[in-house]
C-alpha cells in the first residue's frame, strides 16, 4: 500500500502529546521537533488524523524537501517536484504560508511567488497549456525553510483543526481548542474523576474534557480541503473514517463536569457551545466567583486557564486574584489544580509551589503549566 509522509504543527511544548496520539492510530513516527511531529501513513491518514487528532493544529501532506540558498534553487527545487502527480489540470494552488527560520531567503512574500512561477512552470511542461483556470479543487501549499532546508507541505485541513466547529460563541481571551485538549491530556485526569474549570469563559476546557471522555474524535462535525481530493483519496476514506468515530463514541457513561465564570454572558456561551459539541449532558455550568469555589467531593481536578494580566490595567489586580485562587484550591485539600498562565508570580501568589512547571507557548506568549498534585485516591 502507498506510504505517504505529513507534518503535524502543535502547540511548542505539546510534541510529545501529539507524538502519543499519532501511534494510538497505528502510524509510525519519523522525527519530533519543536512545534512539529512527521510520520507516515497510508491513504487512510489523510481523513483519520484530521478527524481524530486533538492536538495538531493542521495535517499537511509532505511533498519536497530541499536546499536553497538563493532564488534560482528556490524556483528549480520546486520546479523539480512532481507536481502533475497530484495536481489536476483545473487544480487551484498557491503558497498560502511561507516562514523562514535562520536562512538566506527570508521574503515571505517573494518566496510564495517564485514557488507559484515554479509550479507553473512545470506544470505547463506536463499538460502543454499556457494558463491554467483553477477552477477545480484547492491545494494550498504551506512552506518552512529552516536553515536553508525548504519544506513543501499540501494543507489537508483547510481552516485549522483547532476550530471544531462548536464554538460559535466566544468571550475574550478564549483558550484554542487544540491547546485546552492537550493542557487535559497532560494531567492523570480521567472520566471517573470530577472535573472544575472556575474561569470556563465560553467552556472549552469543560467541553474537550466531556469529548475526552466520551470519545467523541474531535473532526467528526466539520469539513476539510482534503475532502475534494478525489483523485487522490477516495471518498470511502473519509465514510469510514466518520464511520469509525461514531463507532467509538460513549453513550453510556457519567461525567461530574462543571464550568463556573463570574461572567453570565460567557456561562450562556459554554452552555450554548456544549449543546452545539453534544457534550451538554455531561457538564454543569455556573455563573460563580472564583472566591465561592467549593467542593464536598474528594480527589477532584481543577483544570483552568485564568487572567494572565495581559493588558497593563489588570496587571494591578493579579496578585489578589491568585491569592484569591491560593485560598480557594486549599480548602479542596484532596484536589489536584493544573493551571495555564503567563503570570510569572503565580505560584507565589498561590502561595504553594507546583510540583511540575512546564513552559508552553500560547501562539507567541510564553506561558507556564503549573501542576500541584493532590494525593492518589484509595484503589477500590
Amino acid at each position: 500500500m502507498e506510504k505517504f509522509e505529513f507534518i503535524c504543527p502543535c502547540h511548542f511544548g505539546m510534541e510529545a502529546i501529539l507524538k502519543k496520539e499519532i501511534l494510538d492510530l497505528g502510524y509510525e513516527i519519523l522525527t519530533v521537533e519543536d512545534g512539529k511531529v512527521t510520520f507516515t501513513g497510508d491513504v487512510t491518514a489523510f481523513a483519520r488524523a484530521n478527524i481524530f487528532l486533538r492536538t495538531a493544529e493542521r495535517v499537511l501532506w509532505k511533498v519536497g524537501s530541499f536546499k536553497a540558498e538563493t532564488f534560482e534553487d528556490l524556483f528549480q527545487g520546486t520546479k523539480a517536484i512532481a507536481w502533475e502527480e497530484f495536481l489536476p489540470k483545473d487544480a487551484k494552488f498557491w503558497v498560502t504560508k511561507a516562514n523562514s527560520v535562520k536562512s538566506k531567503l527570508f521574503s515571505p512574500s517573494d518566496i510564495q511567488s517564485i514557488m507559484k512561477k515554479a509550479m507553473v512552470e512545470r506544470m505547463k511542461q506536463h499538460y502543454g497549456i499556457s494558463r491554467f483556470e483553477e477552477t477545480g479543487a484547492s491545494f494550498p501549499l504551506r512552506v518552512s525553510i529552516m536553515k536553508d532546508i525548504v519544506t513543501v507541505g499540501v494543507d489537508t485541513s483547510g481552516e485549522s483543526l483547532h476550530k471544531r466547529g462548536y464554538r460559535k460563541m466566544i468571550v475574550k481571551a478564549p483558550i484554542e481548542e487544540t491547546l485546552a485538549a492537550a493542557l487535559i491530556l497532560l494531567t492523570p485526569w480521567n472520566k471517573d474523576r470530577i472535573l472544575v474549570d472556575p474561569f470556563c469563559g465560553s467552556g472549552t476546557i469543560p467541553i474537550e474534557a466531556a469529548m475526552i471522555g466520551a470519545n467523541i474524535a474531535p473532526g467528526m462535525n466539520r469539513e476539510f480541503t482534503a475532502e475534494e481530493w478525489t483523485g487522490i483519496i477516495p471518498k470511502k476514506c473519509w465514510y469510514a473514517a466518520v464511520e469509525e468515530a461514531n463507532s467509538k463514541i460513549r453513550t453510556d457513561i457519567e461525567m461530574n463536569i462543571q464550568g463556573y465564570d463570574i461572567d453570565n454572558e460567557a456561562i450562556k456561551a459554554a452552555r450554548r457551545n456544549a449543546i452545539d459539541a453534544g457534550v451538554d449532558k455531561y457538564i454543569h455550568f455556573q455563573t460563580r466567583d472564583v472566591k465561592d469555589l467549593n467542593n464536598p467531593k474528594k480527589y477532584g481536578f481543577i483544570i483552568t486557564n485564568p487572567p494572565y494580566g495581559e493588558r497593563l490595567e489588570d496587571k494591578k489586580d493579579m496578585p489578589a486574584l491568585y491569592e484569591t485562587i491560593g485560598k480557594a484550591y486549599a480548602r479542596l485539600d484532596s484536589w489536584s489544580m493544573f493551571m495555564i498562565t503567563s503570570f510569572e508570580d503565580a505560584a507565589r501568589y498561590i502561595g504553594k509551589q507546583p510540583d511540575k512547571n512546564r513552559k508552553l507557548y500560547n501562539g507567541m506568549l510564553k506561558t507556564y503549566f503549573y501542576s500541584f498534585l493532590g494525593p492518589k485516591p484509595p484503589k477500590k
